[in-house]
C-alpha cells in the first residue's frame, strides 16, 4: 500500500484560496443577474407610463448594486491574493515620477497642487513595480478623498539611515479622528460613502511584502502623513509573515505635533508635476 503524505499547507494562503473561490462563485451569480437586469433594462427602456419609469428606476438601481458587488469582490480578490511578488532593481526616483505624472490630471480637477521633493541621488530598490504603484495610487486617492475643497499634496522621499528609504506623502485635508485612524488599516472599515476598506489594508501589505512597513500620523482639520519605510538591501523573502517590526504603525501627533510640519531636507529639488 502506498501511503501519500501531503505536504504542510500554508494557513493564511488556504484561507485566501478558500476565500477566492468563494468570492468567484458569487461573482458568477452576480453575472447572471446583472445580465437578467439587462434585459429588463432593455423591455423598459422606452417606458411611457409612470408605472413603466417606476420599473425602469428601479432596474437601474439594482444595477448599480450589482456593480458596486462587482467592484467590492474584484477589491477583495485582489486583497486576498496578494501572496507572491515580482521584484527587480528599479529607480525609485523614476517610479515616483511616473506615479504622479499619472495622478496629475485627476489631481487637477480636483483643486490639489502637488509638491515633489527628491533627491537626485534616490538608491534603486528591488520593487514589484506595478504592485508597489498600486499601493503609491491607494495613497494618492486616500488623500484626494481627504481633499473634497482641494489642497496641497507633498510626495518626499530621502535616506535617513544607509540602508533605509523613507518615503512621506502629506496631505492638508479633513484629517483623521482618533477613532478612525486606529482602524484605519483594518479591512472593511471605511467612513467613506461607496468605499469598501480595503485600499489602506491592500497598501500595507504590499509595503510588507516588500520587506518595509507603514506609519500614520493624522490630526482632525490638519491634515494626514503616510510614512513608508523601505530597506535598500534585499527585503525578506515574499513568502514569509512579515516579523513583528514591519507591522503598520499608527500614531497621532504628539504635543500639538503638526503632520505638514516637516520640511523636505535642503537638499531635496521638486520634480514639477504634470499640472504645476
Amino acid at each position: 500500500m502506498t501511503t501519500a503524505n501531503p505536504p504542510p499547507t500554508d494557513p493564511a494562503a488556504e484561507l485566501a484560496e478558500i476565500a477566492g473561490g468563494f468570492i468567484h462563485e458569487i461573482k458568477n451569480h452576480i453575472s447572471t443577474l446583472a445580465l437578467n437586469l439587462q434585459l429588463l433594462a432593455e423591455d423598459f427602456g422606452h417606458a411611457s407610463t409612470p408605472r413603466e419609469r417606476k420599473i425602469h428606476d428601479r432596474i437601474q438601481r439594482l444595477q448599480n448594486e450589482c456593480q458596486r458587488l462587482t467592484d467590492l469582490s474584484n477589491d477583495f480578490l485582489r486583497f486576498a491574493r496578494l501572496r507572491h511578488i515580482e521584484r527587480r532593481p528599479v529607480s525609485l526616483h523614476d517610479v515616483l515620477g511616473e506615479m504622479v505624472d499619472f495622478f496629475a490630471p485627476t489631481a487637477r480637477s480636483a483643486g490639489i497642487d502637488i509638491k515633489v521633493f527628491l533627491p537626485s541621488d534616490l538608491p534603486a530598490l528591488l520593487l514589484d513595480v506595478d504592485l508597489f504603484k498600486q499601493a503609491l495610487l491607494n495613497l494618492m486617492l486616500n488623500a484626494q478623498q481627504a481633499m473634497e475643497e482641494g489642497g496641497q499634496l507633498v510626495v518626499q522621499a530621502h535616506c535617513p539611515e544607509p540602508n533605509l528609504v523613507r518615503l512621506d506623502l502629506i496631505d492638508n485635508g479633513c484629517g483623521m479622528s482618533p477613532e478612525t485612524l486606529a482602524r484605519c488599516f483594518r479591512p472593511f472599515h471605511t467612513t467613506k460613502p461607496g468605499g469598501n476598506g480595503l485600499g489602506l489594508p491592500t497598501t500595507r501589505r504590499i509595503v510588507e511584502m516588500h520587506g518595509g512597513r507603514i506609519e500614520v500620523q493624522s490630526e482632525r482639520g490638519k491634515g494626514t502623513q503616510f510614512t513608508i519605510w523601505l530597506p535598500i538591501q534585499s527585503p525578506a523573502p515574499a513568502d514569509e509573515s512579515p516579523s513583528s517590526g514591519t507591522d503598520a504603525a499608527v500614531a497621532s501627533p504628539s504635543h500639538g505635533a503638526d503632520p505638514l510640519a516637516e520640511s523636505p531636507s535642503s537638499g531635496d529639488k521638486p520634480v514639477a508635476a504634470s499640472d504645476g
